[in-house]
């Protein structure tokens, strides 16, 4: 089994010496360099960079410089997907976001995740657990997904939160460690002014 396929699998595995992984990860930092310099215009060029660099993309998307991953080809988005600057995916392991996911700047999405035994730390295994993400899924500024976490659809995380456990359907939740706050009901409707 290579490094890649025990990553894939769950295992710990070779991150930080496997030539084919550094050379994985090379390959998708100069795609990142390249989206991050292009002039904000220039979206066709942005669109055509973001299709080399993610594994499959669901319709349109917005993704707001500077963005940063490790390899790129475990990313999946969906339809209307968004993110606000300094955006950074690690993924080890598959990310799946559903369509109409919303993320605001500086958030941190990572299935990487190192062992407590510091010899097999020192050694450069990691564990890669997936992360998946929703439909219609606000992340506030400044949060923090951790390996294996699922987050519901309908769901807001609000900023600051560390999301350290699944996150059910419908719900605010927020802190460190993130928790479920409230449900979403209709009188959220009524929360902001709406001009007609």
């Amino acid at each position: 089994m290579t490094e890649w396929e025990k990553a894939q699998a769950g295992f710990l595995y070779d991150a930080n010496y496997e030539p084919e992984l550094i050379a994985m990860r090379k390959k998708c930092a100069d795609l990142c360099w390249e989206f991050n310099l292009c002039r904000p215009s220039d979206t066709e060029r942005q669109q055509e960079l973001l299709r080399a660099i993610l594994g499959e993309i669901k319709g349109s998307i917005t993704i707001t410089a500077p963005f940063y991953c490790d390899y790129g080809t475990n990313i999946s988005v969906g339809e209307n997907f968004y993110t606000n600057h300094n955006v950074t995916i690690l993924d080890g392991a598959k990310v799946t976001f559903g369509d109409n996911v919303f993320i605001a700047p500086d958030c941190v999405f990572s299935t990487a995740g190192h062992p407590l035994d510091t010899e097999q730390r020192n050694r450069g295994l990691e564990i890669a657990l997936p992360i998946t993400v929703g439909n219609h899924v606000w992340i506030g500024t400044h949060v923090s997904v951790l390996p294996g976490v699922t987050i519901g659809s309908n769901t807001v995380i609000g900023a600051g939160s560390v999301v350290n456990r699944d996150i059910p359907d419908g719900v605010v939740a927020v802190g460190n460690p993130c928790r479920v706050l409230r449900a979403i009901t209709e009188e959220d409707k009524k929360k902001y002014p709406v001009l007609d």
